[in-house]
């Protein structure tokens, strides 16, 4: 009898071990399935809303992404009160271009974007950053798969981690937690849907056509003068500088505010807004690379970056700031209003 309840408990506990073993797989299981489906999917049509906490205040923001096989990507980028598009990254045959449809404005890269560095928004770049980094970690909850890795964001060494919760039954990306060197959580990704193998109309990753669907109904044509106030911003981080002159240019559509920091290391913040919109042209094409400000996309160039945001276009120039410097610097000047 004893003899008979021993074989049993062997062949439950047997039978237990399997069916964990079955139910549980393993990093290079879970890596091998992404890999596959990032070959498979004919693209993909995403939502999800983001968070920074790289500043003073909590900053939120909506993000669409469309992207279609091989190389067509469309960005989307609004705050949480935009009725439209404030911003929107887009690669097509002929380029990558950032636009800024309410400023009648956009610029056209040779860039190696999205592979030049970690894209928190994009499925098959965070794929690509736990294929790269052979120290990733794997563990999982109930309905997803965790990985924490290490990030390639090539202007920015201050966000080194972080921790990417996949779908166990989809397969989809579902948090993006982008940690800084204490492991605080200073961006959160979170997508609210995931549609893999959509369909795309003809003229979706067109310049021209995003430009006018996404121009807000309101922006003063070409002819039409408003005036409106300009705020002036001011950075929280100033790498040690002090403001030592700030001069207001009226211009003949608009106003110009040049500011100039002088101390440890040197740089001038140029403020510049237009009553009327000029009219669409080609787009300015630049050496340089799109960095993520949070708030808005840039262009960083070789002592300066530029960038776009509610209504103004901002140039922050240096030849003794680091590119890393130049990205923090813009980054704090969003919530540092004068008097706020």
């Amino acid at each position: 009898m004893f003899k008979k309840v021993g074989i049993r408990m062997i062949i439950v506990f047997g039978l237990v071990l399997l069916l964990s073993a079955c139910g549980e797989k393993s990093q290079e299981d879970v890596l091998e399935e992404l890999q596959e489906n990032i070959q498979e999917i004919s693209g993909y049509k995403a939502n999800a809303e983001m968070k920074m906490n790289t500043g003073q205040e909590e900053q939120a923001f909506s993000i669409e992404v469309w992207h279609k096989k091989e190389d067509f990507y469309r960005v989307a980028l609004s705050n949480e009160s935009a009725e439209k598009e404030s911003q929107i990254i887009l690669k097509n045959e002929d380029g990558v271009f950032v636009l800024t449809p309410e400023l009648n404005k956009s610029f056209k890269f040779q860039s190696e974007w999205p592979e030049n560095s970690s894209q928190p928004y994009l499925y098959e770049s965070l794929v690509g950053d736990i294929v790269e980094d052979s120290e990733a970690t794997f563990t999982s909850d109930d309905n997803n798969y965790i990985f924490k890795t290490k990030t390639n964001y090539q202007s920015n060494s201050n966000l080194p981690y972080q921790e990417i919760y996949i779908d166990k039954q989809s397969l989809a990306p579902v948090l993006i937690n982008v940690l800084d060197k204490d492991d605080n959580t200073r961006v959160t990704v979170s997508f609210t849907k995931f549609e893999m193998n959509p369909s795309f109309g003809e003229k979706d990753f067109d310049m021209e056509e995003n430009m006018a669907n996404a121009r807000p109904d309101d922006v003063p044509a070409s002819g039409d003068v408003t005036e409106t106030a300009v705020p002036v911003l001011s950075p929280v981080n100033t790498v040690g500088a002090q403001l030592n002159e700030r001069i207001e240019q009226e211009l003949e559509n608009g106003k110009r505010i040049i500011s100039t920091y002088t101390g440890e290391k040197n740089f001038t913040l140029v403020q510049e807004k237009l009553d009327v919109v000029p009219t669409l042209s080609s787009p300015k094409v630049v050496e340089g690379d799109i960095v993520n400000l949070g708030h808005t996309h840039g262009v960083l160039s070789e002592g300066s970056l530029e960038w776009d945001y509610e209504g103004m276009s901002f140039l922050l120039a240096s030849d003794e700031l680091t590119r890393a410097e130049l990205i923090e610097v813009a980054q704090s000047i969003e919530v540092a209003v004068e008097g706020k």
